[in-house]
């Protein structure tokens, strides 16, 4: 336990919250190609190589994971949620935080219905996480509106 004296001396300092997603907190400036911490929910970013990945040890599956280059240069690891995926390289993906547990060194997953990534097609609950419309189709089928008149 310190004394008042060393408290005056060196006060106790605020323990530093370390983050856990960097890549979304650096921000690129090209016109003067500077990076600045800039802190954003969403990144959007280029798909490098789509592959899969073997859960740790309790479980046992085929994950799905993308290598995305983001808009601040960057390059991290995004897993694909749901079922199915029309993925491939050069596609553009939104990219948010959000860990997979039983998957070491993923961070970040691809946002479903967004930019190149499509809706899970089929899914009737949870739609909002899998961006799939009312109808259980994906985000990019769309019914088309007709007007009689």
């Amino acid at each position: 336990m310190p004394t008042a004296h060393q408290l005056i001396k060196k006060p106790r300092k605020k323990a530093t919250k370390k983050t856990r997603t960097g890549a979304l907190k650096r921000w690129y400036n090209a016109k003067d190609r500077k990076f600045k911490e800039e802190p954003s929910p969403f990144k959007r970013g280029v798909v490098l190589a789509v592959r899969t990945m073997t859960p740790s040890k309790p479980n046992s599956a085929l994950r799905k994971v993308a290598r995305v280059r983001l808009s601040n240069k960057q390059e991290v690891t995004a897993y694909i949620p749901g079922e199915g995926h029309d993925l491939a390289e050069h596609a553009v993906v939104l990219v948010r935080a959000g860990r997979r547990k039983d998957l070491p060194g993923i961070r970040y997953q691809v946002v479903r219905g967004k930019f190149g990534s499509g809706g899970v097609v089929g899914r009737k609950r949870g739609r909002s996480r899998y961006g799939t419309k009312r109808g259980g189709t994906g985000a990019k089928e769309r019914p088309s509106e007709t007007t009689e008149g």
